[in-house]
């Protein structure tokens, strides 16, 4: 028998988190569990039963942490820096590799109280666990790195919250995420001054997550940099190209390897509308659906200046300076790949243009345009004559390519858009009837698998 593997986040040492114990829930009820995840991590055999030992009461898995993990981390939050949080409702629970090898983390959510949580209860609310399935099924099928909904359990408390009608119920999420290291990790070493626990946390993301050779410690840094500025420019370019407002943009909520991740107040935007927001308290539109660039770019600048401590400043500075043009260019990858057209060097950034000029004129919702215009499609609905279009359409010409799934013959695009994800969470909370969520499911998922056997390139 093959000896067990360490646990790399265990290199790191007692100073980066603290080993917590899970809380005891009333009542265990699956309401999403991710097969097809499980199969990809070499969970797939687990029956019901193992779901919820693991999943809800978190027994260790096989050879893997003994003991849940919070992880110790600072931030800046809406600009404002707080020294004061941490893995305050959830957990790292285990490490574990798919198929191609890559690490990834089994975290959660609303799994209890830890050092972190000041004055909270730890808990997760029924409705946030079910936005958030809705929201990482959606942009996992829209193409954006984000973490994966691997298990929801409703748990069976009444919970007190003064945003939403109280008592509400309660669940407990596991999350199946690309590393668990924030910019707000980096930033809590920063904060006590310790260029030693900045450096060895470097070399861990290079090593394990990124799969980088490890140099000095200014390589390192630069290394690191490079990697986080081209992961986080292609994540808010897929967040444009996806009509995505994540809603909270804080340096803590932005991963080293560019995945996204925690959703809370998160919106589709339904028009291209770049002051659209989705959190009620973003009263200065800090984080809007056109500033989200630049809202992660001034969070990956913060990541810059803890490697400063580390690393060569003027390096790091004019990798950072570099940030603006790879966003550009992601932002163009992004948008051909949503309009289902093949790439071309020469016309790709005419044929964006053209296509965000059209947006802008809200003539029509963000899912409805690129479901329309997929794969270079050429609309005839009375919408689309208006000269607006024009160059739209002289810039597909040529450029079309056959579309074999049959969603792209439906009525209407599959989408997410806030009153749908109100009705699903009504008729859960009015009737306790879970069709219509099972069903967005479903919807998803074939959107999905459109998006994939029509991909281009």
């Amino acid at each position: 028998m093959a000896a067990p593997q360490p646990i790399p986040i265990l290199e790191l040492g007692e100073g980066f988190y603290d080993a917590v114990a899970p809380a005891e829930f009333p009542t265990r009820t699956p309401r999403f569990l991710n097969r097809r995840w499980a199969e990809r991590i070499g969970l797939g055999e687990l029956n019901d039963p193992a779901w919820a030992r693991h999943f809800f009461r978190f027994e260790p898995l096989p050879d893997n942490l003994p003991q849940p993990l919070a992880l110790r981390y600072h931030g800046h939050q809406f600009r404002v820096y707080n020294p004061d949080i941490g893995d305050g409702r959830g957990f790292l629970f285990a490490q574990v590799r798919d198929g191609a090898g890559r690490l990834l983390d089994l975290g959660t959510k609303g799994s209890g109280q830890t050092p972190y949580s000041r004055s909270g209860d730890g808990r997760l609310t029924l409705k946030g666990g079910v936005r958030e399935v809705l929201a990482t099924e959606m942009l996992e099928a829209l193409g954006v790195n984000t973490s994966k909904s691997f298990a929801l359990f409703e748990s069976g408390e009444e919970l007190w919250r003064g945003d939403e009608p109280s008592p509400t119920r309660s669940s407990v999420l596991t999350r199946l995420s690309h590393g668990h290291i924030r910019i707000g990790n980096f930033q809590r070493f920063a904060f006590f001054n310790d260029a030693d626990a900045i450096a060895r946390l470097a070399r861990y993301c290079l090593q394990h997550l990124l799969d980088e050779p490890l140099g000095d410690d200014a390589e390192n840094a630069a290394r690191l940099l490079d990697r986080a500025c081209g992961a986080t420019a292609t994540l808010a370019a897929s967040y444009i190209a996806a009509g995505f407002v994540h809603g909270v943009l804080n340096s803590d909520n932005i991963n080293i390897t560019g995945e996204s991740f925690d959703y809370g107040p998160w919106r589709f935007a339904p028009e291209w509308d770049e002051e659209f927001t989705a959190a009620y308290f973003d009263q200065s539109g800090l984080y809007a659906f056109g500033r989200q660039p630049e809202a992660i770019h001034w969070d990956v600048a913060q990541l810059a200046g803890c490697l400063a401590m580390i690393g060569d400043a003027p390096a790091l500075s004019d990798l950072l300076a570099s940030w603006p043009a790879r966003f550009e260019m992601a932002l163009v990858d992004a948008m051909i790949r949503r309009l289902g057209v093949a790439p071309s060097f020469d016309e790709d950034r005419a044929l964006v243009s053209a296509a965000l000029k059209t947006l802008r004129s809200r003539s029509v919702g963000i899912d409805r345009f690129f479901f329309d215009w997929r794969g270079g499609r050429m609309p005839t609905a009375e919408v689309y004559t208006a000269s607006d279009f024009d160059e739209l359409r002289a810039r597909l010409d040529g450029r079309q390519q056959p579309l074999s799934h049959s969603y792209w013959n439906d009525e209407t695009p599959c989408s997410m858009l806030i009153d749908e994800v109100e009705a699903i969470w009504s008729a859960i909370a009015d009737h306790d009837d879970w069709q219509p969520f099972e069903s967005k499911i479903e919807a998803i998922r074939r959107l999905a698998d459109a998006m994939t056997s029509d991909a281009v390139g």
